[in-house]
C-alpha cells in the first residue's frame, strides 16, 4: 500500500461580507486554523462562486442585508455546497433568527471576537472534516477484484474515496457498465464487496468506479480510514488545536 503525505489546508471557505474590518478579522482566523479563504464583497459573485466551486466553509456577513438570507439559501440548494458548514455574522437578535431559519449552523455575533471565531471553528470541527472528507480522493494503491460481463480481473486502484475508487487492469470497460468490486481498505481486515457503475474510462485500462451501495459498516470503516489518511496531511499542530477541544 503506498499513500501519499504532504501538507494541505484543512478546509477551503468562502466569506461573503463588504465590511473591510470583519473580512481582515475573519480570514486572519481563519489562517490560523490552515483554512483556505477567497473573499467575495459583491453578493452575486458570491451566488455564481457558490455555483461554479466547492468549499466546505460559508461564511456570510448579515450587513449585507436581504442579500445575505438569499446567499444562505442557495446554498442549502446547492448539488456541490448544501451540506457546507455555514456561519453568519449577525449584530441584532432578529438577524441571528433569520440566518438560523436560513439555513445557518453557526452565529457569530458582533462585536466579533478572536475567541470567539476560534471557538465556533472548533464546535464546527466535525462538519468541516465530513465535508472535506466527502470530495476527498486518496491516492493509494491496493489490490481490486473486478467482475463484470461474465468476466474476472485484478486491477490496482490509484485512488480510494467515500463514494469510489480509480483503477488501472488490462482490460478497459465501457463508461455505464455494472461491476462487482471487491477489496480490502488498507491497514485493516474489512472486505469490501460492492456493486459500481463504470462512470469514466479513458480507453488504456484507467476507469473511474462509482459505488452504487455499500453495506453500513464497510461505510463507516472506509469513512474512518479515510479520516485518518485526512488528517495525515493536514498541518499537525492545527488538528491538535481542533482536537484538543474536539477529542472524539
Amino acid at each position: 500500500m503506498q499513500a501519499a503525505s504532504h501538507s494541505a489546508p484543512v478546509a477551503n471557505a468562502l466569506l461573503v461580507s463588504a465590511n473591510e474590518a470583519t473580512i481582515e478579522q475573519i480570514t486572519d482566523c481563519l489562517r490560523q486554523f490552515a483554512i483556505r479563504v477567497e473573499t467575495c464583497v459583491v453578493p452575486s459573485t458570491a451566488l455564481h462562486v457558490l455555483n461554479r466551486d466547492h468549499f466546505e466553509v460559508v461564511i456570510v456577513d448579515f450587513e449585507l442585508g436581504n442579500a445575505a438570507r438569499e446567499i444562505l439559501e442557495l446554498l442549502r440548494r446547492s448539488r456541490s455546497n448544501q451540506t457546507a458548514a455555514a456561519f453568519a455574522i449577525t449584530g441584532r437578535s432578529p438577524e441571528t433568527q433569520t440566518a438560523f431559519s436560513a439555513g445557518s449552523n453557526f452565529v457569530l455575533e458582533r462585536p466579533l471576537s478572536a475567541e470567539a471565531i476560534s471557538r465556533s471553528l472548533r464546535a464546527a470541527y466535525g462538519m468541516i472534516m465530513r465535508e472535506r472528507r466527502r470530495y476527498f480522493r486518496c491516492p493509494v494503491v491496493i489490490s481490486v477484484e473486478l467482475r463484470a460481463e461474465g468476466a474476472e480481473f485484478q486491477c490496482n486502484s490509484f485512488n480510494l474515496s467515500e463514494s469510489g475508487m480509480a483503477v488501472s487492469g488490462p482490460h478497459g470497460l465501457r463508461s455505464g457498465s455494472e461491476v462487482t468490486v471487491d477489496f480490502t481498505i488498507p491497514e485493516s481486515a474489512t472486505d469490501v464487496r460492492t456493486e459500481a457503475r463504470v462512470c469514466w474510462s479513458d480507453g488504456t485500462g484507467r476507469m473511474g468506479l462509482q459505488f452504487r451501495s455499500l453495506p453500513s459498516e464497510q461505510k463507516l470503516q472506509l469513512e474512518e480510514w479515510l479520516t485518518c489518511r485526512l488528517e495525515e496531511i493536514l498541518p499537525e499542530d492545527v488538528v491538535r488545536m481542533f482536537q484538543l477541544t474536539n477529542p472524539s
